[in-house]
Order: C-alpha cells, then structure tokens, then sequence
C-alpha cells in the first residue's frame, strides 16, 4: 500500500508562483484510497498550482487506463481514461468543500489531492464499459445467448395463441 502523503500539497511552502506537478498511480494508489468503484489502473497526473493572491489554483491532467468489469461478460478491462481537474483552495480557519472551492485549515496548510484525482477519475468512466466486439468472453457470451429475450420470444411466438387473447390483437389494426 502506497501513502497518499506523495498527494499533499504544503499551501503555505510554495515559494513560485507556478509549481509543475507529476504523479503515476498505479494499483497502490487505488488500494490507498480504499473505495471499490474502481480498483486498479495506470495512469499519469500531470499538472500544476498557481499561487494567486489569496487563492491558489490547482489544474490537473488524468491520462491512462483503469480496468473495470465488462458490463456484458463481467470479465476485467481495460477502460482508456482522459479527464481534467480544476480545484481552488483558499486557506481559512477550518477545512470546507464548496463545490470546486476548497477551504484548507490555515494552521495545516495542506491540500490533499489523493480523493479529488480519484473522484475525477471515477466520474471520467463512462456508465456503460463493454469489450470490443469479439473480445468478450465466449463461454459468457454463449450462456447470454441461451437466455436472452430475443430467443425466448422466437419460441413464444410459434405457439398457439389463446383465443380469448386473440380478440385484443384486433384492436391494434
């Protein structure tokens, strides 16, 4: 397990106006942040802090891949991440969210990071991840095929209809 330390930012240490920043996460990092939504990847975070007057802006760029469960053969895969982080974070007298503006005790000065990057990949998975066509796998694919819906209406429809049922198909011509 890695330390999120390496994902703190000393506020009140930056000497330049624009610090660069840099950071490959890797399994540990995932394991780290202990949430299940997604568990492991490679990916780079490269970015920077602006240090303004009264406000320091953090801009962040998310770049590889994560792997998550196919939706159609539950088999892992690779899922291509891309996205982009915007925080501000001001110092006050207590730590508080407010949408992208974040209050950081003045007394700690520190900006943790670890959460908001691994927030910003979590939202950067699209809702539906599948395999490639032809990727998925065969044994799950043949176990769908068996009992998907479009085969069992193939067999409900070379039934025979009950008659008192017949009536109602009239009414849709």
């Amino acid at each position: 397990m890695c330390s999120l330390e390496r994902y703190e930012i000393d506020l009140k240490a930056l000497t330049e106006d624009i610090t660069p920043l840099e950071w490959h996460l890797d399994n540990q990092f995932f394991d780290s942040v202990d949430d299940n939504q997604v568990q492991s990847g490679s990916l780079h975070v490269s970015g920077s802090i602006r240090k303004a007057v009264g406000f320091f802006e953090l801009l962040l760029h998310v770049e590889g891949t994560v792997q998550v469960p196919c939706d159609r053969c539950l088999d892992m895969m690779d899922q291509p991440i891309a996205t982009d982080l915007r925080l501000i974070a001001k110092l006050g007298t207590e730590y508080h969210e407010d949408d992208d503006i974040i209050t950081v005790d003045e007394h700690d000065g520190v900006l943790k990071t670890a959460w908001f990057i691994y927030e910003s990949i979590v939202l950067a998975v699209p809702i539906q991840h599948v395999h490639q066509p032809g990727d998925c796998n065969d044994a799950m694919m043949r176990v769908l095929e068996e009992h998907s819906a479009a085969r069992s209406s193939d067999a409900d429809a070379s039934k025979t209809i009950d008659p008192r049922w017949s009536a109602l198909l009239k009414l849709k011509e």
